[in-house]
């Protein structure tokens, strides 16, 4: 009978914890696993890049600088140096976007692959590249309207602790697999009532003319 009774007892328990670590919402636990999963990633990832290195700064003399003065490369050229920036989907201006990204497809971010944005004329839809010193693939799979007109690329990051972090950054990248002009103009398209999608269209067929029809224009 004791038994019995420390038997049931042990299951009344497990299943109070179970029932614990299954709530959502504003428990404590959701709060814990939030500020972990935050925490988690800001230390491993304290972003300590090695510096650009002398070759890759080198490069840059006699290139044409956007806005922000940064070099303005050739397709040609697949190591650069660039201006990054941070942003995450609780932001402000992405809430009406959730966790997707401009090609209607979920933000990624895991040990493998992550999205960037960026100005789809500059790094077309697709593109994937490196950041020095970290092991990850980027690819690019959004934009935004701060980015027309500039090489910087916007680094999505899941919450707004860990895009603090990050900031605003200079640095080395190698572009790996170039993406699709096709494709950034066939989304782009349907969205030219946005000025900086025109606009990146619209540099795109300068750069690509047998897309116009593509385009539509």
């Amino acid at each position: 009978m004791i038994y019995r009774s420390l038997y049931l007892t042990a299951l009344a328990l497990v299943a109070a914890l179970f029932t614990s670590c299954g709530s959502t919402g504003s428990g404590s636990f959701a709060k814990m696993s939030l500020n972990s999963f935050s925490g988690f990633y800001a230390n491993r990832e304290s972003f300590n890049l090695p510096p650009v290195s002398a070759a890759a700064m080198a490069a840059t003399a006699g290139k044409p600088r956007d806005k922000h003065k940064m070099p303005v490369y050739a397709f040609s050229d697949r190591s650069r140096v660039v201006r990054t920036t941070a942003y995450t989907s609780s932001e402000s201006d992405h809430l009406i976007y959730g966790d997707k990204n401009a090609t209607g497809t979920v933000l990624r971010y895991n040990n493998r692959v992550r999205s960037a944005a960026a100005d789809w004329s500059f790094y077309p839809v697709g593109t994937t590249f490196r950041i020095r010193g970290l092991p990850y693939l980027y690819v690019v799979d959004d934009y935004g309207s701060a980015l027309l007109g500039t090489g910087t690329v916007d680094i999505y990051k899941p919450t707004k602790d860990i895009m603090n972090v990050w900031g605003t950054r200079k640095v080395e990248i190698t572009v790996v697999q170039w993406g699709s002009f096709t494709r950034s103009a066939e989304l782009l398209r349907q969205r030219t009532g946005y000025e900086h999608c025109r606009k990146m269209l619209a540099n795109i067929i300068r750069q690509r003319p047998d897309l116009r029809s593509v385009a539509k224009l």
